[in-house]
């Protein structure tokens, strides 16, 4: 997940904008899981317009951009612009792709060898939505490791791949979509660890579970807009995280439309900037309208580490992040007995 704002909702709707996007307006999300899954499936294949593998560095060089940038693309599993090791870059040149170190190439989030059939390089193996720029040598690092579950950086754990915590929520909400587009040729359980769903024993609820706990950032949404402009069709799970709850149940995720839940609250406005936090400062607008009850903020693991004075947050007072180590962290929020949370990136 892209270390500009980012929105996860815990047991409530967050950032809804109100109404369903017009893509999915023949879609009724009010039938059974089945029902809406063949819904969406029909809806995101025959919208689907196939790119060759060639035309994908276009479409990664649109999509991967870094939120606000023209020049840099964000590498997927890339964690530290400032280290000297270009393994572990989160942005590189947008030009700067092929097949040398140094160099960023098109990583399948869902590797190809492990497709039933294999991927290749037509059809799911060329599918825009699946593929990220990626360090040369870290792709090579993943291989086709299946993802496990982890915290911290990217890297191996065992004989699996973490993701690393900044972007453990894209890769599940890839790998759902994949599973959603070629069905029973992209199979979830077969690139991820751990319990299977109830629901349907073809997901491993690895991916459910990085789905809620990592929220959809901004850069997830442009980059959805930029793939629908190359190949047509979208990522649901991308739109409306809670679309994974309505297919497989498991953890409740956010829900961006205020439609799939009981509550219907938009807390789109709340914001955190600047972001990734540079200065050791960030600042929280959107809040003077809303009764906030609590500020937290958290560990990716879910330690409480600060609470913070509400009227300081609410009046857009400065936060200090001085004491805190590079990394990913979690503010949240408590408003009208609602949790909402904001990633928050420190570097």
């Amino acid at each position: 997940m892209k270390s500009t704002l980012s929105i996860l909702l815990i047991g409530a709707a967050l950032s809804g904008i109100g109404q369903v996007p017009a893509y999915y307006s023949g879609i009724n999300f009010n039938q059974s899981s089945a029902n809406i899954y063949s819904q969406l499936a029909s809806l995101v294949t025959n919208t689907h317009n196939q790119i060759t593998y060639s035309e994908c560095w276009d479409a990664l060089k649109d999509a991967d951009l870094e939120t606000g940038s023209t020049g840099f693309v964000a590498l997927i599993y890339g964690f530290d612009d400032t280290d000297g090791n270009p393994v572990t870059d989160r942005t590189r040149g947008v030009n700067l792709n092929g097949g040398n170190a140094g160099e960023w190439n098109r990583e399948h989030i869902f590797p190809k060898s492990l497709g039933d059939p294999d991927l290749g390089t037509d059809g799911p193996g060329a599918d825009a939505h699946n593929l990220r720029a990626c360090d040369v040598t870290q792709n090579g690092n993943r291989a086709n490791k299946k993802y496990t579950n982890s915290t911290g950086t990217a890297g191996s754990v065992g004989s699996n791949w973490y993701p690393g915590d900044e972007w453990k929520g894209d890769c599940a909400r890839i790998i759902l979509y994949m599973y959603l587009r070629y069905n029973t040729r992209c199979i979830p359980a077969d690139v991820g660890t751990g319990s299977l769903n109830s629901v349907d024993p073809n997901v491993a609820n690895l991916f459910l579970d990085w789905n809620y706990e990592d929220p959809v950032s901004q850069f997830e949404r442009d980059r959805n807009d930029a793939i629908q402009d190359h190949q047509g069709n979208r990522n649901p799970f991308i739109d409306n995280p809670r679309i994974a709850y309505k297919l497989w149940g498991g953890p409740l995720a956010e829900d961006t439309w205020g439609t799939l839940s009981a509550s219907k609250e938009d807390f789109e406005f709340i914001t955190v900037y600047p972001m990734p936090v540079t200065e050791d400062i960030f600042y929280v607008s959107g809040l003077m309208t809303l009764d906030v009850e609590q500020v937290q903020m958290y560990s990716v693991s879910g330690q409480l580490l600060q609470n913070f004075d509400v009227d300081q947050i609410v009046n857009n007072g400065g936060v200090s992040v001085d004491h805190l180590q590079k990394g990913t962290y979690i503010l949240s929020v408590t408003v009208d007995e609602q949790i909402v949370k904001r990633k928050v990136v420190v570097q």
